[in-house]
């Protein structure tokens, strides 16, 4: 696997084994999280005290947690290392698993699965990739890690209905406690222990940062839009179980042949658009048009959620635009960041996301039990509207990419001198040099770029 892995991106296979390890890890703990999605609200309905707006709270709790706690726990592991902090997420995510599979009442649940994104190892994860990957082979690790969330996710929404008929969803939260100890051995027996552990600005969020990338308007657009695609993600699967089973009549131990054909059909849906977004560069065209399905497909869910074949072809059309996405949004974040700030940016967004995620579930529930299961269809729908027109208004983005290049010990008035230098050199939008880094961060369009004039100021001032 590695050296396959190393053959296919040009790493080390230190670098290569790194890469995959930590993906491992994160794609383990997501499995867990996500294979509840798909039963747990017809788990529910036997739990003591349990109503649909505490259902949908269990389901997106974990989201509250993680949204709060993953930027602390990247910044301790600046202090303290990464395995310590990745070791103790990883625990505390084994114990609130074990805390929900022995729970017996709605509010035993909600506590495990609030414990659960208390082990919130994400900003850590990715700091850790830092640490070990060089930074012109970065964005393939990041890549790596960002294809086992996708791919975690779309095994989870298939095997939660198999799991469930075999060991039930207890049994799915113990075995989910199971993942964490798994993963907390490829911490300690696979991931290589970095030399150095420092501050990257371009995979981990750096508090003086903080205020500047808050501020900056199209960040927060973006922001906003995957804090809408996860609650609109989040409320559809409070209500998509009880749907299939009581609106379509599909038995429960079924509805993975509903999810499988829908997942494997949709994923390779969204290559052509993300060609034409980034190659032909039409992003905001795909984007305005991929949230303009995402509302298409939950009016469809809320019209035709009493027929299997109905919900299917809902979730196709949700599913293929869900991934589209989760694609262009990183990058996204990626072009509009300031060269330096780019991890500060991902922190924001990752925890947007997991916010999402806990308002979805929790109003999802509310309005279940408030007026019905096809609300929360309409809610989805109104809220991704509601999405489009303020996306609507985003700027066109900058075809460009940000690279990082060594320049050695600096003074700060050099550090200053040579940025502006790297300013000057045709196709480069942006240059940041931080002394104390020894590392220039450089915004830049590829199709412009006199490579070999920025590579020789590189080479020149290391």
């Amino acid at each position: 696997m590695s050296k396959d892995l190393d053959a296919a991106t040009g790493m080390t296979r230190t670098e290569a084994r790194s890469a995959a390890s930590l993906a491992m890890i994160y794609a383990l703990r997501m499995l867990g999280l996500f294979m509840i999605f798909p039963v747990f609200a017809l788990y529910a309905e036997h739990l003591e005290g349990v109503t649909p707006a505490l259902t949908g709270l269990a389901i997106g709790i974990y989201g509250l947690t993680q949204a709060f706690l993953q930027i602390p726990y990247g910044l301790v592991s600046d202090r303290i290392g990464r395995k310590p902090v990745i070791i103790f997420g990883l625990l505390v995510f084994a114990l609130g698993s074990a805390m929900a599979g022995s729970a017996d009442s709605i509010w035993g649940v909600i506590a495990g699965r609030a414990m659960q994104g208390a082990g919130a190892i994400a900003a850590a994860v990715m700091a850790f990739t830092a640490d070990l990957v060089r930074e012109e082979h970065r964005v393939k690790a990041m890549a790596i890690i960002g294809m086992s969330i996708g791919a975690s996710f779309a095994l989870a929404m298939v095997l939660g209905p198999v799991l469930n008929t075999w060991i039930g969803v207890p049994g799915i939260f113990w075995l989910t406690a199971l993942l964490a100890l798994l993963g907390i051995a490829v911490v300690v027996l696979v991931v290589p222990s970095p030399v150095v552990t420092r501050v990257r600005r371009d995979a981990e969020a750096v508090p003086a940062q903080f205020a500047s990338v808050l501020r900056n308007t199209q960040l927060l657009r973006l922001d906003i839009g995957i804090f809408s695609l996860h609650l609109i993600l989040t409320a559809s699967f409070v209500v998509l179980p009880l749907a299939l089973r009581d609106e379509a009549g599909l038995d429960a131990a079924r509805h993975w042949e509903v999810y499988l054909p829908v997942l494997l059909l949709s994923l390779p849906m969204a290559i052509p658009f993300i060609l034409q977004a980034e190659k032909h560069r039409r992003m905001k065209a795909v984007f305005i048009g991929a949230i303009a399905v995402i509302m298409l497909a939950e009016l469809a869910l809320y019209g035709f959620h009493s027929q299997v074949t109905g919900i299917a072809v809902g979730l196709f059309i949700f599913y293929s635009a869900f991934n589209l996405l989760e694609a262009i949004l990183p990058s996204l974040i990626a072009k509009m960041a300031p060269p330096d700030s780019k991890g500060t940016a991902m922190g924001f967004y990752s925890s947007s996301q997991f916010f999402g995620a806990f308002v979805g579930g929790t109003l999802g529930g509310w309005l279940h039990g408030r007026f019905g299961l096809g609300a929360v269809f309409l809610f989805s729908a109104l809220a991704a509207l509601a999405w489009l027109l303020f996306a609507a208004s985003m700027k066109q983005p900058r075809y460009l990419v940000t690279r990082l290049l060594k320049v050695g010990r600096l003074e700060p008035e050099a550090a200053q001198q040579l940025a502006l230098r790297m300013a000057a050199v045709p196709g480069v939008a942006e240059a940041v040099v931080i002394a104390e880094d020894e590392i220039a961060y450089v915004k830049l369009d590829e199709r412009e770029l006199d490579a070999d004039a920025l590579d020789a100021l590189a080479v020149q001032d290391a």
